[in-house]
Formats: C-alpha cells, sequence, structure tokens
C-alpha cells in the first residue's frame, strides 16, 4: 500500500543526528579552576541555565570564545550568549553550503518590514548595515540544523516556535522558491502578522525525511527529533521566555505528536499532518490546546491515514473525530500555502500565537 502512494517507495535513508553539541569533548576536556562545567549530554536545560547564570560575564564570554558550537547549540544558555557564540561558529565555517546564514535578514519579502528585531550586537554580523540575523542554533554536522529567531525573544509576551517537515535542513533552511514551504519563510509570516509583542523561532532543529521515502512514512526520525524539539523548549522556558505556540507543518506534525506529552507549550497548531502517532487530540496527554488545519488542495489529503507495522502515522488530526479545533484554510492552497500572507489560515495562526484565539 505504502509502495504504490504519493510515491513513498522513492527516497533516501537518512540517520538522525542526535547527542550531544559538536565541540562536547573538547568542553568535556576543559580543566577550569573552580568551575565544573556541565556535562552537555546529561544536565538538564535548567542546570545549564543555573550555571551560565552564575558566571561572571568575562567567564561567559570566555566560554562562548573557545567553546562556540557548544555554546551555541546547548538548550539552557542563555539567549544572548547563543547568538554570539553562533556568530563565532558561522564565521569559523567557511562551507559554502551556510554561507547565507551569514547573510543579513531581509524580511519575508522584501519591504514587508519583517526584520530580525532588536537584536543588533547580538545576532551573526553583517557589513551590509542591515539588521543581523539571530542564530539561536547551528550545527554543521550532517545536512546540517539551524533556529533563528524573528523578533525579540527578550521583551516578547509571546513566543511561536515552527517545527518543519520533510526536505528541510541548513541549506534549505531560507531557500527563495516556495519560501512558505521553509521554516524562516513561515516564521517571517508570522512575525510580520504578529508584530512586535510576539518574537517567532524557525526551529530546524532536527533531521527531516528527504522526498517520500520510508523515512517519511515512519515515526524514526520524529522520535529523535521529538527528544530534541523537547529539550530546545525547556531550554527557553529555563531561559525566562514564556511557553510557546508551537506550529508543526506536515512531517514536523508527527514530531510534535510524539514531544506533546513533554513538550511546554501553550499550544500545537498542526497543518498539513499526515497524522500525529495518536488516534484523537486526548490521546496526545497534552496540557496544550491542539488545533488543525488543511486547506481542500493539500495533496496530503493522497495519504492514506493508517499505522500498520510501523508505517504511517495515523488518524487526520483535521477531522472531527480527533478532536482538535479546526483552523479555516480556504484561502490557503496547497502543501505550502498555509503561512502566504493575506489567508484566512495566517490570521488565524497569528490569532493563536498572541493568544488572542478561543
Amino acid at each position: 500500500m505504502v509502495a504504490g502512494t504519493a510515491g513513498w517507495a522513492s527516497g533516501t535513508a537518512q540517520q538522525a543526528l542526535t547527542g550531544p553539541p559538536p565541540g562536547t569533548a573538547a568542553w568535556r576536556a576543559e580543566r577550569v579552576p573552580g568551575l565544573d562545567l556541565p556535562d552537555p549530554e546529561r544536565a538538564t536545560p535548567a542546570q545549564v541555565h543555573r550555571f551560565f547564570a552564575g558566571l561572571t560575564e568575562d567567564r561567559q564570554q570566555e566560554l562562548v570564545t573557545r567553546h562556540p558550537l557548544v555554546v551555541g547549540n546547548l538548550d539552557g544558555v542563555p539567549t544572548e550568549l547563543r547568538y554570539r557564540a553562533n556568530t563565532l561558529a558561522l564565521k569559523a565555517d567557511h562551507h559554502p553550503r551556510y554561507t547565507h546564514l551569514s547573510e543579513a535578514g531581509q524580511g519575508a519579502e522584501a519591504g514587508d518590514g519583517a526584520g530580525t528585531g532588536d537584536g543588533a550586537g547580538t545576532g551573526t554580523g553583517t557589513s551590509s548595515g542591515a539588521e543581523p540575523r539571530q542564530i539561536l542554533a547551528f550545527d554543521p554536522r550532517g545536512r546540517g540544523q539551524v533556529a533563528e529567531v524573528f523578533g525579540d525573544l527578550r521583551t516578547a509576551r509571546h513566543v511561536a516556535v515552527v517545527v518543519p517537515g520533510s526536505d528541510i535542513d541548513a541549506g534549505t533552511f531560507d531557500r527563495t522558491d516556495d519560501v512558505y514551504g521553509t521554516p524562516a519563510g513561515m516564521a517571517k509570516a508570522l512575525y510580520a502578522e504578529t508584530g512586535p509583542g510576539t518574537a517567532v523561532i524557525a526551529w530546524a532543529g532536527y533531521t527531516t525525511p528527504v522526498g517520500l521515502g520510508l523515512d517519511a512514512a515512519t515515526g524514526s526520525l520524529a522520535e529523535a527529533g521529538a527528544d530534541r524539539l523537547t529539550r530546545f523548549v525547556a531550554g527557553l522556558v529555563a531561559d525566562g521566555l514564556p511557553e510557546p505556540t508551537v506550529f508543526c507543518h506536515s512531517y514536523g506534525s508527527v514530531v510534535c505528536g510524539l514531544a506533546a506529552s513533554r513538550l511546554a507549550a501553550t499550544d500545537l497548531v498542526v497543518l498539513g499532518s499526515p497524522g500525529m502517532r495518536a488516534d484523537t487530540a486526548a490521546d496526545l496527554h497534552t496540557r496544550a490546546r491542539v488545533w488543525a488545519a488543511k486547506d481542500a488542495t493539500d495533496w496530503i489529503d493522497n495519504v492514506p491515514n493508517i499505522r500498520v507495522a510501523g508505517i504511517g502515522h495515523g488518524p487526520d488530526p483535521a477531522a472531527p473525530e480527533f478532536g482538535a479545533r479546526r483552523i479555516p484554510a480556504h484561502e490557503a492552497h496547497g502543501h505550502t500555502g498555509y503561512f502566504a500572507p493575506g489567508t484566512d489560515s495566517l490570521r488565524a495562526f497569528a490569532a493563536i500565537a498572541e493568544g488572542r484565539a478561543r
């Protein structure tokens, strides 16, 4: 059944990137008199945050400079230090695949004003005079993983996290074609619709499936992604930020479904979902409100909502019997049109992110 549906027999198998941040071996080997560094693999985000909060500014900067890949990717490290660390990591990485991440932020569309907030001096530096990008995570291993912030996390009353689906990595994170199918494009559009009281994080922090092969039909990559998402959000909360609304697109909704019971979120919003590995919203065992959107032209409707011997992701979250709150998506088009400006779905997303939706 799967082999004959939606081309799922094609695609390239991926190995999930798991474990502590790159550079952990050097971090563990560091000997600082009077200072016990937290183990990046074992310390909780709350423990990591307490450790960094207890350091002097000079000592914080020393760790940022000596271990940028650890500090920049370690959940629980204060936001501002992660920005600085990832600035250094990107400057040191000369792989052409990541050059675009060092460029200035440009907004969702030219002239729309959706920049990267008030992070001047904290994000990735540029020579153009435009606003620096606020890179909250940068892991160059494998296909590359990255998270970028739009808005000011430190002053935001509301925070949203966008979790993408298949074919997303550091190279395709903010590609210029099919913009609203990318995490950066979705996050920029949402930030432009909500305004300065909300910060939006585009999170490409897990190994996504490539194409429509077995990886997309099974949950192994989603399970690894769920662990990473849970820890990432815990790091935001440990840093004193509001619990976020989490937007989950396509295969990203499988990640969110598996993370739901552990995820510190006010709302879970799934769009273009193949299923959440749960039979009903209640089976997610989350205190977050669960929302679902699917437009009539989305090809995801051609994917059977089955779950047999590990294949498939279960019932459609947008179906009435699932029990999620339905989001209008009459003006969205296709699988990647939900965040397109002017759509009813984007307006609804903004209302949810700002806590206005009921």
